[in-house]
């Protein structure tokens, strides 16, 4: 089985995937044609929401967005699920981030390089021996023949995507094959392929950093942007240099403190009435792919994925972005140095190498002149009238959206559960509307 979970082309895939796990799929109603520019007028981001609601691109849409220290403001339209009896969305609905979980993974590595227990060029081999003597394939396209790395794996290449790991959902050839055979797919996309990836998936994040590491690079460390795995192992590096397992360190220095109380890595069965369901767009159909009440998050994953695997509310989301806007602290609470946070948000990529943009359905963002920092892209220059200089952040494969502008003090947080993600617009109108409301 072709794992390709999260890319825009995956439709195929996982129209077979719903179909094994759930039935007879069931199609939504025609979509409307896509309005193919908002319109900004007063209160433009509540409008944007329902725009979205009315015209089918989404059963339900929240945005959460907000200026300095401010309390944030929540537009909020639509419901959970296409089903009548689902919960109306709001500040507190559940989403899969995916992605969206890479600068939280990023962020927690930077709190031990604050607390001096991780250097940015520290070779991952000093947390995971097998990193020690990795091999770069020569011919990638036609077999997994491999020379010695010229270099070893850093903290900064796994904060960066510039390890030289590959991702099931963008690598091709033979190194693909090898990631399918080992089960390097740490992600859930429903209960029918999880039953699948289980079968061959590590069941500890030790076990698949471990296997990561007998896996040829696709290039040298530290010489090119690829999307990859680089976060989920970096979690292992955090749950090693940490002293303790990487969920129970994001909880203590990440979601504890940041009083962020609705943020699983499995969804309680208690909290299941306010997660979404997750849809597939087929042609002008939205199909119920991971329906909310029987997710594949209501169970434990095999491991906490630190590159796609948290579910979040925007109410939470936003927390963690406006402990970044503030400089590391929130009500009062220092969390992070100053100092930190900015490096964080810096371009962190190795010298000569250049992120232009992200992979199609990947929730990346696009930008004239755009670097990369812990776990995120990094704006090298600003837009006028949107995201400023220094705008750090990253979406995920469902839709969902967010980032903080360090130069004018904005963060944005936009949660929908759909593949592709690239469906619609929704970065460009969300980035549109927030900011000329905040230009108010």
């Amino acid at each position: 089985m072709k794992t390709l979970w999260l890319a825009g082309g995956a439709a195929a895939l996982a129209i077979v995937a719903v179909s094994g796990a759930f039935g007879q799929a069931v199609t939504s109603p025609p979509v409307q044609p896509p309005v193919q520019d908002v319109t900004v007028a007063a209160d433009a981001v509540p409008a944007l929401a329902r725009a979205y609601v009315a015209d089918r691109k989404a059963p339900g849409i929240v945005i959460a967005y907000a200026k300095g220290d401010r309390p944030p403001n929540f537009a909020a339209a639509g419901k959970i699920a296409d089903e009548e009896s689902a919960a109306k969305a709001d500040a507190d609905s559940l989403w899969r981030v995916y992605s969206m979980t890479k600068p939280i993974t990023g962020i927690a590595a930077m709190l031990l390089v604050e607390d001096g227990k991780l250097k940015l060029d520290q070779p991952v081999s000093d947390f995971i021996p097998g990193f020690k003597s990795m091999k770069v394939l020569t011919d990638p396209a036609n077999s997994l023949a491999t020379r010695p790395a010229a270099r070893p794996v850093t903290v900064r290449h796994l904060l960066t995507h510039t390890a030289g790991l590959g991702y099931t959902i963008v690598t091709k050839g033979p190194l693909l094959k090898e990631y399918e055979r080992l089960g390097v797919v740490p992600a859930a996309l429903n209960p029918g392929v999880e039953t699948e990836l289980r079968k061959l998936r590590p069941t500890s994040l030790a076990a698949f950093a471990d296997r990561v590491a007998t896996l040829p690079l696709i290039a040298d460390p530290g010489t090119k942007w690829s999307y990859s795995i680089s976060l989920d192992v970096l979690a292992r590096v955090v749950e090693v240099a940490g002293g303790m397992p990487f969920e129970q360190f994001v909880q203590t220095r990440l979601f504890g403190p940041l009083k962020m109380t609705s943020t699983y890595w499995s969804v309680p069965e208690s909290e299941i009435g306010r997660f979404a369901t997750n849809y597939l767009w087929a042609g002008e159909n939205r199909i119920p792919l991971d329906p909310g009440k029987a997710s594949v998050f209501a169970a434990p994953p095999s491991f906490p994925y630190g590159g796609a695997g948290l579910v979040m509310s925007a109410r939470d989301y936003d927390r963690f972005l406006h402990m970044l806007v503030n400089q590391g602290m929130v009500d009062g609470l220092r969390v992070m140095k100053p100092a930190t946070v900015r490096l964080a948000m810096s371009n962190l990529l190795p010298k000569g190498v250049e992120f232009q943009r992200a992979p199609s359905g990947s929730g990346g963002d696009v930008a004239p002149r755009m670097g990369y920092g812990a776990g995120g892209s990094v704006y090298l220059e600003g837009v006028p009238g949107g995201p400023g200089k220094g705008t750090y952040g990253w979406g995920g494969a469902a839709g969902t959206i967010a980032w903080v502008d360090p130069a004018t003090k904005v963060r944005t947080t936009v949660m929908v559960n759909y593949f592709p993600s690239d469906k619609w617009p929704l970065r460009a109108d969300s980035v549109k509307a927030v900011y000329a409301d905040l230009a108010r």
